[in-house]
């Protein structure tokens, strides 16, 4: 950044020079315009005031250094022509009017041969796109060192009458093939060209916009000179006075791209432009057919009335097709569609990217009901929302960025986010049910290594040490048989005790996995012998009715979730009488236990009322509890076609 300065005050002497020493030596305008004073002074302080702008806030990018050795480049060309023009005519030395011609000669051709295509091609990052386009850069310099070879040892000199005298570096048979310096640097323009096309195609939405704007003055420079060659006029050396609307352009890409919505302003350029173009095309062919029909009576006037007929039609067909190049398509039908082949593959990133494709949209995110699920892009400023809903219920929002410039999305834009609400609702509620589903298979996971490491455990602590004992004893009793029957009495009474506590074990064991009172009395009877046993206050009615046959994994949630259920009741419940009740609808078990209980505030989730859910949860029902007027009541619902 330092030096950004110093090159700076550099060309702005370099300009005083050339503007200052013409004045000075009286060059006429012809002398100035012909030895390309005007339009070097020109284009080289444009692109110095350029460059120190982009090198003061962005020291980093290389094209405000370019830019300035651009300026210093052509500024050295036109301040070197009035200093020529005092010399020659205050006869200074033969050797150092060459030296100055050497300058004029050398210096330009590196601004408009190396400088400028470098820049443009590291446009607006100051990087290539990729490692392999840095091959483009070294072939810029190589076409660009070129063509200074060519231009500087080839024969010239200063366009002033009077000056004779040529450069120092002239070549004076310089051969054909020094002329392929020229085929060079045109086939390294066409090739930055094309490198602009990739980065405008590859590139996100900010590196589009920064393009649009060199886009701009390039059809800016086409409007302004195509007078000029289509109709040859005079003064073709003043057609590079368009030249600084580039660096001009590229400056306010890199550090004032978001002035406006340079899109709009570009597509109205297209539009209007291609609408001149088509509107003179169809006048010329009208009236050179009607004259042939009408004979040159009032061909003019009935081409001016069918162009007339037929502007507006055309003008909003061109519109459409303009505006879906720079906005993306607003068909509704297009829109969805390209939605929709994201959402049969992509994750809800690539959702969001076919949206803001479809829309030209800076950016776009996907906000559940309390955290945001994905975003692309980078917010801007201002923020339409758009609430999405399933069934009724607010699942999330989806939220885009309104495009640079302007206030608020247009009326077709709003209509097609509207419509494109629902899938993303539809995708939004998918992805929080395979949440939740996956959420469940852990918590099913979990439930069962804990199952398994609890058998595990008793199997190793209690029943494990018990069967070890017994057998030592066995083997006790056999050696004790015959020597000491009295011991090996006792020994064997142990055994026996030792036996119906392991077998004890098992049997909790087997409970812990599937009551056997399901098997020898059926879902209704376990549940009412449960209610018989418990110990308390409350006095427990079963009913039952006709139930389906039931699966394994839903018969002993169901019957896990009212014995529990009641066993809470019995310990925290103030009535005297509670109601448990079973019944199938045909589609799902219902399980509930209702007290006659004082009300009383909400309930606190426990072990216990986590436990009934859960165990709901696994077979894929739902469970609730909490205080009634009526009571404590505890619900569930749990689908019969539950196979395990």
């Amino acid at each position: 950044m330092r030096w950004a300065y110093p090159l700076f005050a550099l060309t702005m002497a370099l300009s005083a020079v050339a503007v200052g020493g013409a004045v000075a030596v009286d060059l006429s305008w012809a002398d100035a315009v012909d030895s390309y004073l005007v339009t070097n002074a020109a284009m080289g302080t444009a692109f110095a005031l350029c460059g120190v702008v982009v090198a003061r806030h962005r020291p980093g990018n290389p094209i405000g250094w370019l830019f300035l050795c651009f300026g210093i480049a052509h500024l050295s060309t036109a301040a070197s022509v009035p200093v020529i023009a005092y010399g020659d005519a205050h006869d200074w030395p033969t050797g150092v009017l060459r030296a100055l011609i050497t300058v004029f000669a050398l210096a330009w051709p590196f601004g408009i041969g190396l400088f400028l295509p470098l820049a443009v091609q590291l446009f607006p990052t100051g990087a290539p796109m990729s490692p392999r386009w840095r091959l483009l850069v070294w072939y810029t310099v190589v076409s660009g060192s070129a063509f200074v070879f060519w231009l500087g040892t080839g024969p010239s000199g200063v366009p002033l009458e009077g000056v004779q005298l040529t450069t120092y570096v002239e070549w004076t048979d310089q051969p054909a093939w020094v002329g392929l310096a020229n085929v060079l640097v045109l086939t390294d323009y066409i090739a930055v060209i094309v490198s602009l096309v990739f980065r405008y195609v590859r590139g996100g939405d900010l590196v589009r916009r920064q393009l649009l704007w060199l886009v701009l003055a390039v059809i800016a420079i086409v409007v302004l000179n195509w007078p000029r060659w289509v109709f040859n006029d005079e003064g073709g050396i003043l057609l590079l006075l368009a030249v600084p609307l580039i660096p001009l352009a590229v400056t306010i890409a890199i550090v004032r791209h978001q002035l406006f919505d340079i899109r709009l302003v570009v597509s109205r350029t297209v539009l209007y432009g291609l609408l001149t173009l088509g509107v003179a095309g169809a006048y010329a062919v009208l009236v050179a057919a009607l004259d042939r029909v009408l004979r040159g009576a009032g061909a003019p006037v009935v081409a001016t009335v069918l162009i007339a007929l037929a502007f507006d039609p055309a003008r909003r067909r061109l519109q459409r097709v303009v505006d879906r190049a720079f906005y993306g398509t607003r068909d509704p039908v297009q829109a969805v569609a390209a939605v929709g082949q994201r959402l049969a593959g992509d994750d809800l990133g690539g959702v969001l990217d076919a949206v803001r494709e479809a829309l030209r949209l800076p950016f776009a995110a996907l906000r559940g009901t309390d955290a945001e699920l994905a975003a692309s892009g980078r917010p801007p400023a201002a923020l339409h929302t758009v609430p999405l809903r399933f069934r009724g219920e607010h699942v999330g929002d989806l939220v885009v960025g309104v495009r640079t410039g302007e206030r608020r999305l247009g009326g077709t834009d709003v209509a097609v986010l509207d419509l494109l609400a629902t899938p993303l609702a539809v995708a939004l509620h998918a992805t929080r049910l395979s949440a939740d589903l996956q959420e469940s298979r852990e918590r099913l996971v979990t439930a069962t290594e804990e199952e398994r490491r609890r058998l595990h455990r008793e199997l190793h602590d209690s029943l494990g040490p018990a069967l070890t004992g017994a057998a030592f004893k066995a083997d006790a009793i056999g050696n004790l048989a015959a020597t000491d029957p009295a011991h090996a009495g006792a020994l064997s009474a142990e055994l026996g005790t030792q036996i119906r506590a392991a077998i004890q074990d098992v049997r909790r064991l087997v409970y812990g996995l599937r009551p056997p009172a399901l098997d020898e009395l059926g879902l209704v009877g376990a549940v009412r012998r449960m209610a018989d046993e418990l110990d308390g206050d409350l006095t427990f009615d079963v009913e039952g009715r006709d139930l389906p046959p039931l699966s394994a994994a839903v018969e002993v949630a169901a019957y896990r979730i009212a014995t529990e259920a009641m066993t809470n009741a019995v310990r925290h419940s103030r009535g005297r009488r509670a109601v448990l009740s079973l019944h199938a609808d045909g589609q799902a078990l219902h399980v509930s236990v209702t007290d006659d209980g004082a009300p009383e505030a909400a309930w606190r989730p426990g072990v216990g009322l986590r436990s009934i859910v859960e165990r709901a949860a696994e077979v894929g029902g739902t469970a609730e509890a909490g205080p009634t007027p009526q009571g404590g009541r505890v619900t569930a619902v749990l689908p019969v076609g539950v196979r395990a």
